[in-house]
Protein backbone atom coordinates (compact mmCIF):
# COMPACT_ATOMS: atom_id res chain seq x y z
CA UNK A 1 0.00 0.00 0.00
CA UNK A 2 1.34 3.40 -0.95
CA UNK A 3 0.03 6.85 -0.25
CA UNK A 4 1.52 9.58 -2.38
CA UNK A 5 0.86 13.11 -1.23
CA UNK A 6 1.56 16.08 -3.46
CA UNK A 7 0.63 19.71 -3.92
CA UNK A 8 2.74 21.27 -1.21
CA UNK A 9 5.01 24.21 -1.75
CA UNK A 10 5.89 27.69 -0.66
CA UNK A 11 3.05 30.15 -0.28
CA UNK A 12 2.63 33.53 1.35
CA UNK A 13 0.48 33.98 4.41
CA UNK A 14 -3.14 34.20 3.36
CA UNK A 15 -2.53 32.08 0.30
CA UNK A 16 -3.97 28.74 -0.73
CA UNK A 17 -2.79 25.28 -1.64
CA UNK A 18 -4.55 22.11 -2.64
CA UNK A 19 -3.01 18.85 -1.51
CA UNK A 20 -3.72 15.50 -3.12
CA UNK A 21 -3.16 12.01 -1.81
CA UNK A 22 -3.29 9.14 -4.28
CA UNK A 23 -3.53 5.69 -2.76
CA UNK A 24 -2.36 2.57 -4.54
CA UNK A 25 -2.58 -1.05 -3.45
CA UNK A 26 -5.74 -0.47 -1.43
CA UNK A 27 -9.29 0.41 -2.37
CA UNK A 28 -10.19 3.34 -0.13
CA UNK A 29 -13.86 3.49 -1.10
CA UNK A 30 -14.82 1.92 2.25
CA UNK A 31 -12.12 3.58 4.34
CA UNK A 32 -12.12 6.82 6.26
CA UNK A 33 -9.12 8.97 5.34
CA UNK A 34 -7.29 11.60 7.31
CA UNK A 35 -4.76 14.38 6.97
CA UNK A 36 -2.21 15.16 9.64
CA UNK A 37 0.67 17.60 9.79
CA UNK A 38 3.98 17.65 11.59
CA UNK A 39 6.19 20.65 12.11
CA UNK A 40 9.87 20.26 13.05
CA UNK A 41 10.22 19.32 16.71
CA UNK A 42 6.49 18.95 17.20
CA UNK A 43 4.08 16.05 17.46
CA UNK A 44 2.01 14.95 14.52
CA UNK A 45 -1.21 16.95 14.60
CA UNK A 46 -4.64 16.03 13.32
CA UNK A 47 -5.97 18.27 10.58
CA UNK A 48 -9.07 16.66 9.09
CA UNK A 49 -10.71 13.40 8.14
CA UNK A 50 -13.48 12.26 5.85
CA UNK A 51 -15.89 9.35 5.96
CA UNK A 52 -15.67 6.90 3.07
CA UNK A 53 -19.00 8.22 1.75
CA UNK A 54 -17.57 11.72 1.61
CA UNK A 55 -20.57 13.10 3.46
CA UNK A 56 -19.14 13.28 6.99
CA UNK A 57 -16.11 15.43 7.62
CA UNK A 58 -14.19 16.40 10.70
CA UNK A 59 -11.75 19.25 11.21
CA UNK A 60 -9.34 20.37 13.84
CA UNK A 61 -10.73 23.56 15.37
CA UNK A 62 -8.04 25.89 14.05
CA UNK A 63 -8.61 24.94 10.41
CA UNK A 64 -12.41 24.84 10.50
CA UNK A 65 -13.79 27.19 7.87
CA UNK A 66 -10.48 27.53 6.05
CA UNK A 67 -9.64 23.96 5.04
CA UNK A 68 -11.84 21.56 3.11
CA UNK A 69 -11.28 17.83 2.85
CA UNK A 70 -12.79 15.91 -0.03
CA UNK A 71 -12.35 12.66 -1.88
CA UNK A 72 -12.83 10.98 -5.22
CA UNK A 73 -13.20 7.27 -4.63
CA UNK A 74 -13.13 6.54 -8.35
CA UNK A 75 -9.62 7.99 -8.40
CA UNK A 76 -8.65 6.55 -5.01
CA UNK A 77 -7.66 10.06 -4.04
CA UNK A 78 -8.21 12.40 -1.13
CA UNK A 79 -7.77 16.16 -1.24
CA UNK A 80 -7.16 18.96 1.21
CA UNK A 81 -7.95 22.48 0.08
CA UNK A 82 -6.22 24.95 2.35
CA UNK A 83 -7.12 28.62 2.29
CA UNK A 84 -5.96 31.60 4.34
CA UNK A 85 -2.81 29.77 5.33
CA UNK A 86 -0.81 30.96 8.32
CA UNK A 87 2.96 30.78 8.92
CA UNK A 88 2.42 28.52 11.93
CA UNK A 89 0.89 25.96 9.60
CA UNK A 90 4.23 25.28 8.01
CA UNK A 91 4.68 21.53 8.28
CA UNK A 92 4.87 18.27 6.41
CA UNK A 93 1.33 17.19 5.62
CA UNK A 94 0.58 13.47 5.62
CA UNK A 95 -2.42 11.50 4.52
CA UNK A 96 -3.36 8.25 6.21
CA UNK A 97 -5.90 5.44 6.26
CA UNK A 98 -8.15 5.01 9.30
CA UNK A 99 -8.46 1.40 10.45
CA UNK A 100 -9.96 1.20 13.96
CA UNK A 101 -13.06 2.29 15.82
CA UNK A 102 -11.00 4.66 17.92
CA UNK A 103 -10.81 8.40 17.76
CA UNK A 104 -10.16 9.55 14.22
CA UNK A 105 -8.19 12.51 15.52
CA UNK A 106 -5.48 10.24 16.90
CA UNK A 107 -2.56 9.19 14.76
CA UNK A 108 -2.67 5.74 16.37
CA UNK A 109 -6.04 5.12 14.68
CA UNK A 110 -4.39 5.17 11.27
CA UNK A 111 -2.27 2.40 9.85
CA UNK A 112 -0.98 3.38 6.41
CA UNK A 113 0.82 6.68 5.98
CA UNK A 114 2.32 8.55 3.09
CA UNK A 115 5.70 10.30 3.11
CA UNK A 116 4.01 13.65 3.17
CA UNK A 117 4.33 16.87 1.29
CA UNK A 118 6.03 20.00 2.61
CA UNK A 119 3.94 23.12 3.06
CA UNK A 120 5.81 26.31 3.86
CA UNK A 121 3.91 29.49 4.62
CA UNK A 122 5.96 32.66 4.63
CA UNK A 123 4.99 35.75 6.61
Amino acid sequence: VQLQASGGGLVQAGGSLRLSCVVSGLDISSIRMGWFRQAPGKKREYVASIHYSGRLKSYEDSVQGRFTISRDNAKNTVYLQMNSLKPEETAVYHCATYYTSGSFSRASSYNYWGQGTQVTVSS
